[in-house]
């Protein structure tokens, strides 16, 4: 995982408690590249004694549709253990800029066919497939910005060089304070408890629009049931700690226990939403 990253700080709140829990120290390493490939497979490559854990983001489920030919099977060679916590993506603008709300913008890009940019932390990002997948429910053709990292793309998105970034919430409650960006919109299909008056796409005419970005918890294949089980267990008791809650609120994210099996089927899903958003998108594999 990418250091300060959404997952890694979800992650490491969760890690602080288990020590507690475990009364054994958790060494939290990052591994980030390749949409978080390298982490993945160091996880992979482990003893499956419990002892090692894959953290990561949606990109676990985007992956699949992005990548030709990974270097692993996400479904064969890791088990679900748990889901961390889910949180809206933003859909931010340049405060003052060029579109005040969500009907100016989809207006201009219908009126001008793939030549109103949006940007993205990077080709086949999960930023980039939510950002594609409002495209196709709003019916609209735009131009794709990647850049190296959300750093970036928010940077170039308050100078209003692009139209829109769908930020990860977390990342841009900084920039929104200042005034330095706006909302036009939040990905979920409620409204974020951290933004109670920015509305919701789906609210704003487009439909059934729900996507969230989410953090969860990986063994690799072979970790006895009774451990995976046990573990998921002690996740979900982490998760009812006030102070786990009421950091995880500070930054969006929404507690989301769930049994191993129930997060094994929500992956399965997550893989095929994001199959069909690069095949309509018709983005070419990496």
């Amino acid at each position: 995982l990418t250091p300060g990253s959404g997952a890694d700080i979800a992650g490491r709140i969760v890690a602080k408690h288990l020590t507690d829990i475990w009364k054994q120290p958790i060494v939290v390493e990052n591994r980030p590249g390749a949409g978080g490939q390298i982490g993945t497979q160091a996880v992979i490559r482990s003893e499956p004694d419990g002892y090692t854990l894959l953290v990561q983001s949606a990109s676990h489920a985007a992956n699949p549709a992005i990548y030709k030919k990974l270097p692993y099977d996400p479904l064969k060679e890791l088990v679900d253990v748990s889901i961390l916590g889910v949180t809206p993506y933003l859909m931010v603008t340049a405060k003052g800029g060029e579109y005040s709300n969500l009907k100016t913008l989809i207006d201009t890009a219908k009126s001008k066919p793939g030549s109103v940019p949006f940007a993205s932390a990077g080709v086949g990002s999960s930023t980039h497939l939510v950002a594609e997948y409002f495209a196709q429910n709003a019916g609209l053709k735009m131009l794709h910005i990647p850049y190296k990292g959300s750093p970036e793309a928010i940077q170039d998105t308050i100078s209003g060089r692009t139209a829109f970034y769908m930020a990860p919430i977390n990342t841009v409650i900084g920039q929104m304070k200042e005034g330095k960006l706006s909302a036009l919109g939040v990905s979920t299909h409620k409204r974020a408890d951290v933004l109670p008056e920015t509305p919701t796409l789906a609210e704003q005419g487009l439909g059934n629009f729900n996507v969230s970005l989410w953090f969860g918890v990986w063994a690799p294949a072979g970790t006895p049931t009774a451990i995976v089980e046990k573990i998921n267990t002690q996740i979900a008791a982490v998760l009812q700690i006030q102070e786990v809650k009421d950091q995880f609120a500070r930054l969006g994210i929404t507690p989301n226990p769930m049994k191993p099996n129930e997060f094994a089927k929500f992956v399965r899903e997550e893989i095929n939403t994001y199959q069909k958003i690069v095949k309509e998108a018709d983005i070419q594999p990496l």
